[in-house]
């Protein structure tokens, strides 16, 4: 079939002269073909020589009669060549099998036999015409932006690869004018590109493809917790702590400036926390509030013949037997005076010591502490009154019944202070019975309003 295509490749027109006896031959070829002088026939052209960039996408290019393939580049192709034509078509391309066989029509040369070779051929040593590379001899003519690609018989200016040919000039081609060949960013450069990513991404080893970046698994630019999102990553700080102005490291939380409340007495900052203190006679409860501690449970460190009494923020020793001649203990914290003794005539006939511990700057009015006689008698009347300890009007003394009475706080008192106020109840009846009694109430002010 090949043989057919070949000879229909040729018209020959030959015109005999008398005079000279010589015969001229006249040949046209098809398109694909070429005459070859040397041989006297039509050759096939290798299109995948002379056209540049003759196959895209990746794809080979392989030469064939009067034409040429593209196919891709992992294609194995076997080409029975039985012309050099054919061999030409095959040289240097990937993935192809040459089988040449011996060619019997050519004759063995003859090394005294002078031959004339055509345009672009020269004579060799064994007096066959041979290829003259203009390339390599420097006989071209191509311009110094320009390839010299070697072809039979002659040669051909190619641009180098990324180049274009515009009028007689190679020009660069801008591939970022393409189809997108960067996922991100494409940057042209002199005969050729490379591909940039956005922040937060990196070229995948195709150097084409943009993935993300985990900074935190690469260098964790965050002072403390970093977490990676899709490219970029954000810091977040410990409980305690928060961001500075850069976004990335860590500043102490100063708790105890967010709030004047956070602690009942005071706030003492720490690096990520903080923690709450109390005064001394008070311990931390809840993390925050302060709450009294009861020394005469814990240290008591007052004598025998002592009482502990414990306030807000402290405690105090008081005697067991607080009385005064010519008083005498009758019972726990009672007093009395003997009616057989002439003085106790002019003096209350009992006094009772009692104690008490308020916050301070309590808030007023408060009804603080209630009195009531403890013997009643018929046909008598009770009265109250505020017999001492009152110079400042701190407190007034309400009568509730005919034999109780409430002490009410009516001005703010501040500690640590002790007031001693005498509350009296005066009884008389109708055969001028009178007599009274005292008691003698402690007032301990401690120092916080805890």
């Amino acid at each position: 079939m090949l043989t057919a295509m070949f000879l229909a490749a040729l018209i020959l027109i030959t015109v005999h002269s008398q005079e000279t006896e010589e015969t001229i031959t006249y040949t046209q070829c098809t398109d694909g073909y070429e005459w070859d002088p040397i041989r006297q026939r039509c050759k096939d052209i290798d299109e995948c020589e002379i056209v540049p960039d003759a196959c895209k996408g990746g794809m080979k290019c392989v030469n064939h009669y009067g034409g040429y393939l593209c196919l891709p580049r992992t294609a194995q192709i076997i080409v029975n060549e039985r012309e050099e034509a054919a061999a030409e078509s095959t040289s240097g391309r990937n993935n192809v099998i040459r089988r040449t066989p011996a060619d019997p029509h050519r004759a063995p040369p003859n090394p005294t036999h002078q031959i004339q070779c055509a345009a672009g051929y020269e004579q060799s040593d064994h007096n066959v015409c041979q290829d003259i590379d203009e390339c390599a001899t420097g006989t071209h003519n191509c311009r110094a932006d320009q390839v010299c690609v070697n072809l039979r018989g002659s040669f051909s200016c190619q641009c180098p690869p990324g180049y274009q040919k515009r009028g007689e000039q190679c020009v660069d081609i801008d591939e970022c004018t393409l189809p997108p060949y960067c996922h991100h960013r494409c940057v042209n450069t002199p005969g050729s590109y490379y591909c940039q990513c956005n922040a937060g991404f990196q070229l995948a080893s195709n150097n084409h493809t943009c993935v993300d970046i985990n900074e935190c698994d690469a260098n964790n630019p965050c002072a403390q917790q970093c977490y990676n999102i899709l490219g970029s990553f954000i810091c977040q700080c410990n409980p305690g702590f928060e961001l500075s102005s850069d976004r990335i490291n860590c500043e102490d939380t100063d708790e105890c400036r967010t709030s004047s409340y956070i602690c009942q007495y005071q706030c003492v900052n720490e690096p990520g926390k903080f923690s709450c203190v109390c005064p001394e006679g008070y311990q931390v409860v809840g993390g925050r509030t302060c709450q009294d501690i009861n020394e005469c449970e814990t240290t008591n460190e007052c004598r025998e013949d002592e009482i502990c009494w414990n306030y807000h923020g402290g405690f105090r020793c008081y005697p067991r037997n607080p009385c005064q001649e010519p008083y005498v203990l009758t019972s726990e914290n009672r007093c009395v005076c003997p009616v057989s003794n002439a003085i106790c005539r002019e003096l209350p006939y009992s006094v009772v010591y009692k104690y008490m511990s308020i916050r301070s700057d309590r808030t007023v009015p408060s009804d603080i502490f209630q009195i009531q006689a403890t013997t009643i008698y018929p046909n008598t009347i009770n009265t109250f009154r505020i017999k001492s300890g009152n110079e400042n009007g701190e407190f007034y003394l309400r009568q509730t019944s005919a034999v109780s009475a409430m002490l009410v706080l009516v001005k703010s008192l501040s500690g640590p202070r002790e007031h001693i106020v005498d509350l009296e109840m005066l009884t008389v009846n109708s055969l001028n019975y009178r007599t009274s009694s005292v008691l003698r109430l402690t007032i301990i002010v401690g120092p916080y309003a805890f």
